[in-house]
């Protein structure tokens, strides 16, 4: 099969022949139709995660046909590989229903190969019935951008003003279902970043602005989604008393000093890390019903070292989806 595989940190991908893989039993084998593009893709390249497993085929926002395997799907299936991959089960984490935290979880595009290439392997248990009338490369941003986006929102709670700083491939899902459930949504945004404040309002954005300045009303809430830990503390400054902000991202770089007062009056800062199977059906199920549109600039799978360095230069309307 054809693949771009990652040899080591901050080389550009390589353009390869591999071997097909096989499934293992309770695997199954997947045509790759369509895999989106994530910053965790990035960190992992530039070398910000160090302990991929070398050499590595990136990508974990998969929409696969089942060829063989497993007895879950039948062949001719389509389906979602998410970030998730394996977990054992029997960890303190995974026996509480948090399996996104569990100490020996295996992920995809990082422990487990993925899908920049034409086949993939996955486990059945962690992969996800689609829904219908969403075309490929529109159903796989929602497979790590709208999972951990959605599971950010949750973890905002009720918050009626809500901030979405870094408004990227998460963020322009998370504003339609916040949009959508009546919430105001408040954009941050780099200052000059003019296209992508169009485009959140395009999208129901009440604001979008500098998100370091921040909007001209109190928040609720703040999600995080840019990986640029000077937001933390400018966030803390953008929200109420018993507001929240919320850091979406794998990786940022590291958080300021900042007067305890920013924090002070019950202000919480919290992590979101990796998702659960729930998180993925719960957001699968409601996606259709929004519905929700994501914007999808699709190249072919040879051109991801140039889908991933659109995102390095902020030079995308939504995510990018590589297609074999």
């Amino acid at each position: 099969m054809r693949a771009m595989v990652l040899e080591s940190a901050r080389t550009p991908l390589r353009p390869a022949e591999l071997p097909d893989p096989e499934p293992a039993p309770g695997e199954v084998l997947l045509r790759v139709r369509a895999c989106a593009v994530c910053r965790t893709d990035l960190h992992i390249v530039d070398g910000e995660l160090t302990r991929p497993k070398l050499p590595l085929v990136l990508g974990h926002q998969i929409v696969g046909e089942v060829v063989a395997g497993g007895e879950r799907f039948r062949p001719g299936a389509r389906v979602g590989v998410p970030w998730l991959g394996w977990t054992c089960g029997t960890c303190r984490y995974c026996r509480a229903g948090r399996e996104n935290l569990c100490d020996r979880a295996r992920f995809t595009g990082y422990d487990l190969d993925g899908g920049f290439a034409e086949l993939a392997v996955a486990d059945e248990r962690y992969c996800f019935r689609l829904p219908e009338g969403a075309p490929d490369a529109q159903a796989a941003p929602l497979l790590c951008a709208g999972l951990i986006g959605y599971r950010a929102l949750r973890f905002a709670g009720d918050a009626d003003r809500i901030g979405l700083y870094g408004f990227g491939a998460s963020a322009h899902i998370v504003c339609q279902i916040a949009v959508s459930q009546g919430r105001r949504v408040f954009a941050g945004t780099r200052a000059e970043d003019a296209e992508a404040q169009a485009f959140a309002r395009e999208l129901g954005a009440v604001w979008a602005g500098d998100a370091a300045s921040g909007p001209p009303e109190e928040l609720d809430a703040v999600i995080v989604f840019a990986p640029v830990g000077a937001l933390v503390p400018a966030a803390l400054g953008h929200v109420h008393k018993g507001g929240r902000v919320v850091c979406a991202g794998i990786h940022m770089s590291d958080i300021p000093s900042f007067p305890y007062e920013r924090l002070w009056g019950e202000r919480a800062v919290r992590s979101v890390a990796n998702l659960t199977r729930a998180d993925g059906e719960e957001l699968l199920a409601l996606a259709p019903t929004i519905p929700v549109r994501t914007e999808a600039q699709v190249l072919p799978l040879a051109q991801a070292n140039e889908a991933l360095e659109r995102l390095r230069r902020g030079a995308l309307r939504g995510a990018a989806v590589v297609v074999p």
